[in-house]
């Protein structure tokens, strides 16, 4: 299910849906040459409402970006939410590093803006701060898919899961050169919550639908602490043997075939037009694409498209739903 409820047992990661990293996109700005979408969805709180929209305050919320291609963040973007205020407002700093400030967990480098107003409304709060727009706040659900069916050995319901459910959505715009002079680069998030002094990675990802089909329960928890530098060596052997099952791979075939996903870094050569897995665009069937890869094409699909309140212009999700 995308990335959603990340932790054991298809609950969110710590426990918490205010920490669940939901879902990572990329791709062109349709109509600024040389400029880069990202969005990073956060909160699963659709499945657990006693979570509340607002994202976990102090927490840090990170998309890491790799420039050169050893698995390793070179520029990093984190964003830190302030308590909710007594009318249910909240704030937003975002911090930009780069070099060696862009592997630390905790919030670093510049603050490119600071205190910017989350929305909660149907209208986004739209940011420019130089080089970058902004935007943070509650929006729906740009994934789809028919997870009751899925659950329920591949039989298809027609009906959408999150059809209805909201995220808290950040989507950035920058220039191209904010994010290396190469057009290949790396992405991959991360949820960090500080625990006895120290910063503590819950959750992380990239590629869509991982954890939920490869990892074991008892193997979730130390995958989100996990670097995506480790991933091959870590998962490789454990992945092929999954798909063996569920695809009726040969060894061979399964190593090969997760050469698209691990490491666990969504490549993004933005010299090409973005479509999973380059980038990924929100109307990306990746429901699909990850069905086809654990069934070793046996099932094409869900029959479940893309939903039909996407924006054309920043920042591109849909208002929320009420």
């Amino acid at each position: 299910m995308s990335h959603h409820l990340s932790g054991p047992n298809l609950r969110p990661p710590a426990g918490d849906a205010r920490l669940d990293l939901t879902d990572l996109f990329a791709f062109q700005s349709p109509d600024r040459r040389e400029h880069t979408v990202l969005i990073m969805d956060v909160n699963s709180f659709g499945f657990d409402p006693s979570a509340g929209p607002h994202p976990y305050p102090g927490a840090v919320y990170r998309l890491n970006v790799d420039t050169d291609g050893d698995n390793r963040p070179d520029v990093a973007f984190s964003f830190v939410f302030s308590e909710p205020d007594a009318q249910g407002g909240q704030k937003v700093t975002l911090y930009h590093a780069t070099g060696e400030q862009a592997g630390e967990h905790h919030a670093s480098g510049e603050v490119v803006v600071r205190d910017v107003d989350v929305s909660f409304g149907a209208d986004p709060n739209i940011v420019r701060e130089g080089w970058l727009t902004l935007s943070v706040g509650l929006r729906s659900d740009p994934f789809f898919a028919d997870l009751e069916g899925i659950g329920n050995d591949f039989t298809w319901t027609g009906n959408d899961t999150m059809a209805g459910n909201n995220v808290i959505s950040i989507a950035m715009e920058m220039p191209d050169r904010v994010l290396g002079d190469e057009p290949l680069i790396g992405l991959w998030g991360r949820v960090v919550v500080e625990r006895d002094g120290r910063w503590v990675s819950v959750d992380r990802g990239a590629h869509p639908s991982l954890t939920a089909y490869f990892n074991a329960e008892d193997a979730k928890d130390a995958y989100n602490a996990g670097e995506p530098v480790d991933d091959v060596r870590k998962y490789r052997d454990t992945w092929v043997k999954v798909l063996e099952h569920t695809g009726g791979y040969t060894p061979e075939e399964a190593a090969k075939a997760l050469e698209a996903v691990l490491p666990d870094v969504l490549r993004f050569d933005r010299s090409k037009p973005a479509r999973y897995p380059n980038g990924r665009r929100l109307d990306d069937d990746v429901t699909d694409i990850r069905l086809q890869l654990v069934s070793n094409g046996k099932i094409q699909g869900d029959g479940i498209g893309p939903h039909t309140d996407l924006q054309p212009g920043f920042p591109y999700t849909g208002p929320p739903h009420t």
